[in-house]
């Protein structure tokens, strides 16, 4: 049964791969192109208020960051516990946000992560909020502000603007983290009643400059309406602009998002709005925008309205996000995370590895809690499992025997064989099943660790990521020769054989010596080779993840040698190690006795 469970586990392997290529990616395919669907049709029979263009960004030329912020005609400084950066005036855009306690690297000196970038950099990405007053855009008017203004969570600021006989009031104000709430009202001075349009979107210019272009990943334009998510990637929006989304419901977001961060406009939760996700047409560099429309009204002179709205630039932190959903009553904003298709594994495991991380203040540590847990939660199937696999081990000369003696009758082979399996209570399926089961568990795990900022520069002994892969490889001797072979073309990626990736192929090789060695030759050295396969396939993958599969087979190894021993069945582990470097390779099964 250690063939069968070596097989399962690279079968199980490719199965996983091949579900989401093959099943899972077509079936996101057609619910996204049923969702494209009904947005064409509602943008179609939509009335022209709701549909027209907001605020399309005219394409400047490309400045550095530091050029960009000095271009503005004036700004507010921006500085609270979490980020630092300014507020545009003009339009009143949200543009320039830089997180205290992320950086672009696991190093104090590393540069602050910018979520927000001015309109007029490479690669843009930018928040707004706003009223359009009969029909006239707000994207280039300059907005006053009271002399040396400066937004902190203490002291909210507050902007006006005249727009003929419209006066604007816009009450900014931000919260210790990611946060931001406009208070915006409008006063119609005149004798004519104006229209007004209220609205919010978020915009990424150019491709982010960290793309990750992972299948597993989304990156890209995305929202919620009446608690369903609707996301569209970029290269999806670029081969065809139709794959827009448009949608109208009650309660829920617009943002543009990538692996970690988040930039959301926010609607008011108890008012019906359209929620678009689009490329901006006829433009030289793409512009991406995730964008909410009100209903539009009538302002009637002297009238005042009120509209309050928020915009979101930030770190995608679970337990942030929950709160604002609990606090503001946001719609299903921790969706911006991307759980993916078993959300209903990947959150789970998600809060039992962050409990177990707040209880000992390592992630590392939360992994090999998490793993015994899914070990317990396993216990049964896989003391099944090996009970079976050491009936198996217990009843294999008399199966050869059936074999030989019936090896011209196939058909009364199979009969003889299940009698001998029923006769000793012995299912041979079981060995596979423990694995079979632990694969979408590992595909959890990989997403958590993959996907979730909470993992991210997380140490662990020697690794300074656990959300990275293992930063060492035998390949320099572990750092002690001053090159890196990971840089290597083509094969470089493959080089990277850490510490983790070499306990993990080492304990998956131990456990494939609890049995003695095929009799067959070739089969044994197949079998041999699988464990160093898989040590080359997971060397890229997060160390936090190989951590997991080392210390799961670990544990497994211990397992089985323990049942083994307890149903009577020898178990000579240094014998098997001994015979696999013996000159003859594999050896004939002992006779009965």
């Amino acid at each position: 049964m250690d063939r069968n469970f070596i097989v399962a586990l690279g079968l199980a392997f490719i199965i996983l791969i091949g579900w989401d290529v093959m099943v899972l990616g077509p079936q996101r395919e057609a619910q996204r192109e049923a969702q494209r669907e009904a947005g064409i049709a509602a943008a179609e029979s939509a009335p022209e208020s709701l549909t027209a263009d907001l605020a399309v960004p005219t394409v400047d030329a490309t400045l550095t960051r530091i050029e960009a912020l000095k271009q503005a005609p004036g700004r507010i400084a921006i500085d609270t516990p979490s980020m630092i950066g300014s507020l545009n005036l003009r339009g009143a855009t949200l543009d320039d946000i830089s997180l205290k306690n992320y950086r672009v690297a696991p190093d104090d000196d590393a540069p602050l992560v910018n979520v927000l970038s001015p309109r007029s950099t490479t690669t843009a990405t930018y928040i707004r909020s706003g009223l359009i007053v009969n029909g006239e855009g707000d994207d280039q008017v300059v907005w006053s502000a009271p002399e040396g203004a400066r937004l902190t969570p203490e002291t909210p600021v507050t902007l006006t603007r005249r727009d003929g006989d419209v006066l604007h009031t816009l009450k900014i104000s931000v919260d210790d983290e990611f946060m931001f709430t406009a208070e915006h009202s409008v006063t119609n001075e005149g004798t004519e009643q104006a229209s007004v349009l209220p609205y919010g979107f978020a915009i990424q210019k150019g491709l982010p400059e960290d793309l990750q272009n992972f299948m597993i990943l989304f990156e890209g334009p995305l929202g919620v309406v009446d608690g369903q998510l609707y996301d569209r990637k970029y290269k999806k929006l670029d081969k065809n602009p139709k794959n827009a989304v448009t949608e109208t419901g009650i309660g829920g977001w617009a943002g543009i998002t990538d692996k970690y961060w988040l930039a959301a406009a926010i609607p008011p939760q108890d008012t019906p709005f359209q929620l678009k996700l689009t490329r901006v047409p006829n433009t030289a560099t793409p512009v991406y925008r995730a964008s909410y429309q009100l209903d539009g009204f009538m302002l009637q002179p002297g009238d005042t309205a009120s509209v309050t709205s928020h915009m979101f630039a930030g770190a995608k932190v679970v337990e942030t996000l929950q709160n604002y959903e609990k606090n503001l009553g946001i719609s299903d904003f921790d969706k911006a995370v991307d759980w993916g298709m078993f959300f209903f594994l990947t959150r789970p495991i998600f809060h039992t590895l962050h409990f177990f991380a707040e209880l000992t203040g390592n992630y590392g540590v939360a992994i090999l809690l998490l793993t015994l847990v899914i070990k317990a939660l396993l216990f049964p199937l896989a003391n099944a499992s090996y009970r079976s696999m050491a009936g198996m081990r217990k009843v294999a000369p008399e199966m050869k025997r059936i074999q030989e003696r019936y090896k011209d009758d196939k058909l009364k082979q199979q009969q003889e064989i299940m009698a001998l399996y029923k006769k000793h209570k012995i299912n041979p399926a079981s060995g596979c099943l423990p694995v079979l089961l632990q694969m979408p568990i590992f595909f959890a795990l990989y997403k958590v660790l993959f996907t979730t900022i909470e993992i991210r520069h997380e140490p662990f002994l020697y690794i300074k990521d656990l959300a990275s892969r293992d930063p060492t490889t035998i390949f320099n001797l572990f750092g002690l020769l001053p090159y890196d072979p990971t840089v290597v073309p083509v094969i470089g990626p493959f080089l990277g054989i850490g510490i983790l990736p070499l306990l993990m192929g080492a304990a998956m090789w131990v456990q494939t010596k609890l049995n003695p060695p095929p009799a067959d030759p070739v089969q044994a050295q197949v079998f041999g080779f699988l464990p160093l396969i898989f040590m080359f396939i997971f060397a890229p993958f997060a160390s936090g993840l190989v951590l997991y599969w080392f210390w799961n087979t670990f544990l497994g190894v211990v397992q089985q040698y323990v049942i083994m021993k307890r149903a009577g069945v020898e178990v000579d582990l240094l014998g098997n190690i001994k015979q696999t470097f013996s000159k003859k390779g594999a050896v004939k099964e002992k006779p009965a006795e």
